[in-house]
């Protein structure tokens, strides 16, 4: 009798917990995995092309910007901090590739759920026609890496105009403001 009293007071004890387990919802039991960061292959890009986003590419000796955009195209949510890299590559001869360089503003991170878009701009030193060849860069495609990615978008540049050449230069004219800004 000792034995099944025993047995009894045992499942009673294991029942109990369980039921104690069961009450705790799910939520509490499992806490949800933060967004890992997007990757080339999450997103698409591009040049923002409407009206108000358009540089001036005609507004010679001032800044101007142009705006490049992702958009998460996966069905997960991931997040962008940083810098892309951006290369620009010349239409002319003597162009080569450009390397853009960052601005001082601090990234802050932004979180993509599927189909968000955010973007970046480029700050741009548009110069007239008449300056000379080898002062001017005329911008053919972009080459834009999302950050913290090695795999890159090539982008056609969709606006004409050109560049002061300001390629070797400590602070150029023409430079990048991180994702979201």
């Amino acid at each position: 009798m000792k034995t099944k009293m025993t047995t009894v007071a045992l499942a009673a004890i294991v029942a109990a917990s369980t039921a104690a387990v069961a009450a705790v919802p799910a939520s509490a039991a499992t806490a949800k995995a933060a967004p890992t960061r997007c990757h080339t292959a999450d997103l698409k890009a591009g040049f923002a092309t409407g009206d108000d986003a358009k540089p001036e590419m005609g507004r010679t000796g001032k800044q101007t910007q142009a705006f490049i955009w992702f958009t998460n195209k996966s069905n997960r949510t991931c997040t962008l901090s940083g810098f892309a890299g951006v290369d620009m590559v010349g239409a002319q001869r003597t162009d080569g590739t450009w390397s853009l360089v960052r601005s001082a503003k601090r990234p802050t991170k932004i979180t993509l759920g599927r189909g968000d878009t955010t973007d970046f701009s480029i700050n741009l030193l548009p110069v007239a026609r008449s300056t000379p060849q080898k002062e001017k860069f005329v911008p053919a495609t972009f080459l834009v890496t999302p950050p913290n990615e090695t795999k890159h978008f090539t982008l056609k540049w969709p606006f004409g105009g050109q560049i002061l050449k300001q390629d070797g230069a400590t602070h150029p004219g023409t430079y990048l403001n991180p994702v979201g800004q």
